[in-house]
């Protein structure tokens, strides 16, 4: 039998026991109220020192969602919105072309093929626009005219010999040599028309058919447009 000290202590201890399961108890709902539920009045929950406990509810469902507790599984992170970004316009490369009309009379003398240092000056500034065009696969027409005074023969052979000669220097400028063609139309397609029909005295003439005397060169080729 016990005595009656025995008695005594044996019931401090149930009590010291009892109050200690009613602290833990208390902790658990109060540190930890977002984790119960009618469901689950329990589950797996910390107290406030920060230990895991498993109580009798407890499930492996419920510790997943126990943060820093055996078996919890952290929730997945949103996926990442990434913005599409549009396509880059790349420029449509258009055909392109530009005449340049030169005076004979600025680049040679009267009947004559042979560049003046005006002519020479004059053909300088056009190779230099002509590369600030910078067309792909640009190519480049130099058609060659003069008046109708002479003979059609000498004035064809005249046409020919004044476009070969802007050919070749636009050649030794830097323009590739397949991509420079040369033609002589002579006294064709003159474009003072009427106008000189009734002037008789020779210089007179020669100077009112003046903008017949001419030499055409016509770019063409690709360029990108950006806009």
């Amino acid at each position: 039998m016990l005595t009656i000290k025995q008695t005594l202590t044996s019931f401090a201890i149930v009590a010291a026991f009892a109050a200690t399961g009613a602290q833990a108890a208390t902790e658990i709902y109060v540190t930890n109220s977002t984790n119960v539920s009618e469901a689950n009045p329990e589950g797996a929950v910390k107290i406030s020192d920060g230990t895991c406990v498993q109580t009798g509810s407890w499930n492996a469902e419920a510790a997943k969602s126990v943060k820093g507790c055996q078996g919890y599984v952290a929730p997945a992170a949103p996926a990442a919105v990434v913005e599409a970004k549009p396509a880059p316009v790349v420029p449509a490369p258009v055909k392109t072309a530009k005449k340049f009309e030169l005076k004979s009379d600025a680049l040679f003398a009267f009947n004559k093929s042979d560049l003046k240092p005006a002519g020479k000056d004059a053909l300088d500034a056009l190779y230099v626009e002509v590369q600030g065009m910078n067309p792909t696969d640009g190519m480049a027409a130099v058609v060659g005219f003069t008046d109708r005074i002479g003979s059609a023969k000498f004035n064809q052979g005249l046409s020919e010999r004044r476009a070969n000669t802007v050919r070749n220097y636009l050649i030794s400028k830097g323009a590739p040599a397949d991509k420079v063609t040369a033609e002589g139309r002579g006294m064709a397609d003159p474009v003072t028309g009427d106008t000189c029909k009734n002037v008789k005295p020779r210089a007179k003439l020669i100077e009112c058919l003046a903008p017949d005397r001419r030499v055409e060169v016509t770019v063409s080729g690709t360029a990108v447009v950006v806009k």
